[in-house]
């Protein structure tokens, strides 16, 4: 039974053990084991049998394998980070009942992550040359944020806010001030929250400023400036219902900034962003604090299906038999063919060894996995056409 706890959380004990499953498999195993049967399996985690154009990029793979390692099976997967758009990101060579509960978890490990990091990379694409940070943690279950911040900076975004996040996944987590800040020194009173902020964080922390809490955007950025010596930057986190014309603020304050002196002080912006107004603002500000647009991301609709038992292609109807490889060609396509039939000429074979006889035989590097996304993301034009 699953240990209760004070949170609707499915702990860890749960999800290695395989009770974090569809009651339908126990009842298959109840079937199989009754039957005595347990087949030698090819099975295939993909989502899209044939090419759509849209890709995706592949994320959640460390869990996954931390999940299936110590199962007497054999893992290929594609690597962390690669894009994809269709054909199979995993393959599993096994007895059947070695894994059949797990299915649940492994497919939840890899679809939501998976999201969440092209969404990711689609922010980062959008505005490539700003820095452009996750704030996206708080629109989810607190037990997901992890998850949350590592998958968004596999998609190549600079920075996370979820502290306890940063320390699972062994990095810092960032960030400056709310509105909440400002508003317990009371309207009015905006640059003793500032001079407050300034002279209680450590170094190491950028000075930036909330200035759109009470007044006008440009009258609190120009008093923040002349509050705080050596400001970094100003945050605008303006509602998108009191904004008016966002770019035309930007400006404005940009324009007052600098005619008194203060080129220097950056901008950066929050609230409700997504690539198309990253794009519209990316040349009137220095960066980006992109929350629900990431974090939200509908997850990818991953299946895992059987398709050889005993060396003999099976596929239910709407899916490929047979054991596949995945290729990514010169010219950036994704080619899926037969394991058994030789490749695209010239094409690299994108599956590699993740486990073998249930012993993890990969390494995950998040620095690895986000190079591979913007390399991969340049090879297939990610987001050439937004």
């Amino acid at each position: 039974m699953t240990e209760k706890t004070p949170f609707d959380i499915v702990g860890p004990e749960a999800i290695s053990a395989g009770r974090a499953t569809d009651a339908y498999f126990d009842r298959t195993m109840e079937a199989l084991e009754h039957a005595g049967k347990n087949p030698s399996v090819v099975a295939e985690v993909s989502a899209d049998q044939f090419p759509t154009g849209e890709f995706a990029v592949l994320a959640g793979l460390k869990d996954a394998a931390h999940l299936l390692e110590g199962h007497p099976v054999d893992v290929d997967a594609l690597p962390e980070g690669q894009l994809f758009d269709h054909g199979p990101v995993m393959r599993i060579e096994g007895r059947y009942r070695e894994f059949a509960r797990l299915e649940t978890s492994l497919l939840g490990f890899l679809s939501h992550p998976t999201g969440i990091a092209t969404h990711a990379l689609r922010a980062r694409r959008a505005a490539p040359d700003s820095t452009v940070l996750s704030f996206g943690s708080r629109h989810v279950h607190p037990s997901l944020g992890a998850m949350v911040e590592r998958s968004a900076l596999l998609g190549g975004l600079d920075g996370i806010s979820n502290v306890a996040a940063g320390e699972a996944i062994d990095y810092e987590a960032g960030g400056t001030m709310p509105h909440a800040l400002v508003i317990c020194f009371g309207r009015g009173n905006q640059e003793d929250a500032w001079r407050a902020f300034d002279e209680a964080v450590g170094p190491d922390v950028p000075r930036v400023a909330l200035c759109d809490t009470y007044s006008d955007e440009v009258e609190e950025a120009i008093r923040a400036v002349e509050a705080v010596p050596d400001l970094d930057s100003i945050r605008l986190d303006t509602t998108s219902s009191r904004r008016g014309d966002f770019r035309r603020i930007v400006q404005e304050v940009r324009w007052e900034l600098d005619a008194r002196g203060h080129d220097d002080v950056g901008i950066f912006l929050s609230g409700g962003l997504d690539p198309t107004t990253l794009r519209a603002l990316r040349d009137v500000a220095d960066g980006f604090g992109v929350g629900g647009y990431v974090s939200n991301a509908d997850p990818k609709d991953f299946a895992l299906d059987i398709v050889t038992i005993d060396g003999e292609p099976v596929a239910k109807r709407g899916k490929l038999s047979g054991k596949k490889a995945v290729y990514r060609t010169p010219d950036g396509g994704h080619e899926v063919g037969l394991a058994s039939r030789p490749g695209p000429t010239d094409a690299e074979s994108l599956f590699e060894p993740l486990l073998r006889d249930g012993e993890l035989v990969r390494e995950f590097d998040i620095d690895d996995a986000t190079r591979r996304v913007r390399e991969d993301a340049d090879a297939v034009g990610f987001g050439d056409g937004d």
